[in-house]
């Protein structure tokens, strides 16, 4: 059983990144998309263990990336994917910061980052990671706007 709740917290975590949430619904339907068989209870119990949050905008996301979703709505003005490169243009003086944030959230997709004043470097793991990444940080800064 734990197998199982590993696996299906897991997706969570990866529908959650990549897909706006809105519902437990939502979440379910998802899960079933991705081949588990979950009720809506099953779901809540996920959302509690796992300690996801509601953003203002009415969105799921994962506790480890409020700090990140802060960071990027606040600090972000664009990005860009490259190959396996994403570029996140931001507000001067503000990278340093922004790059941590990017660290911190210990994303799968990410091999490190790199921070000069209005500019971060993050490196994909392979080109999908980057546009995985490239996704998420548009998905974070249009949650307040």
């Amino acid at each position: 059983m734990a197998k199982k709740r590993n696996g299906r917290q897991e997706a969570i975590k990866w529908i959650v990144r990549n897909k706006a949430i809105r519902t437990q619904r939502d979440l379910v339907e998802e899960l079933r998309a991705e081949g588990f068989t979950c009720t809506q209870a099953t779901a809540s119990r996920d959302i509690a263990d796992m300690g996801l949050r509601k953003l203002p905008e009415g969105i799921y996301v994962l506790a480890e990336d409020l700090h990140l979703q802060r960071m990027v709505s606040e600090f972000v003005t664009g990005v860009e994917c490259a190959n396996n490169l994403v570029v996140i243009h931001t507000q001067p003086g503000t990278a340093p910061g922004v790059a941590a944030a990017v660290d911190a959230a210990d994303l799968t997709e990410v091999m490190g980052s790199v921070a000069g004043n209005d500019t971060v470097l993050a490196i994909g793991r392979n080109n999908s990671s980057a546009v995985m990444m490239c996704d998420l940080m548009n998905k974070l800064r249009a949650t307040t706007r």
